[in-house]
């Protein structure tokens, strides 16, 4: 009974105990993996329903539709990081919502 006590000793210690470091490791690693993508589409939902109240703000202060996102970022003070994001504007009407998607851009 000794003797096999004795080998389970640093059995447990040899390989059990990396085993489990490494799968702790393992599960942190992955939880910040979908904590950092969470955080990443958060940003774009936000980025694009900033645009959108600019756009509704230009409405209805002025009557028409932002005709660029030059003129969103200049008169409303919506910021757009370029280097993240890529945002396509499209206008069909000064009385119509504008089409507006905001693209993540590659790293």
């Amino acid at each position: 009974m000794r003797r096999r006590k004795a080998f389970l000793g640093p059995l447990l210690r040899g390989l059990l105990l990396p085993a489990l470091c490494v799968a702790v490791l393992l599960f942190f690693s992955t939880a910040l993996n979908s904590l950092d993508q969470g955080q990443g589409e958060e940003a774009q939902r936000q980025l694009e329903e900033a645009l959108r109240r600019g756009c509704v703000a230009c409405y209805a202060a002025e009557g028409i539709y932002p005709p660029n996102l030059d003129y969103l970022k200049e008169r409303y003070g919506v910021q757009v990081d370029e280097s993240r994001y890529t945002v396509f504007y499209s206008v069909f009407a000064d009385n119509l919502m504008p089409d507006i998607t905001v693209l993540v851009n590659a790293p």
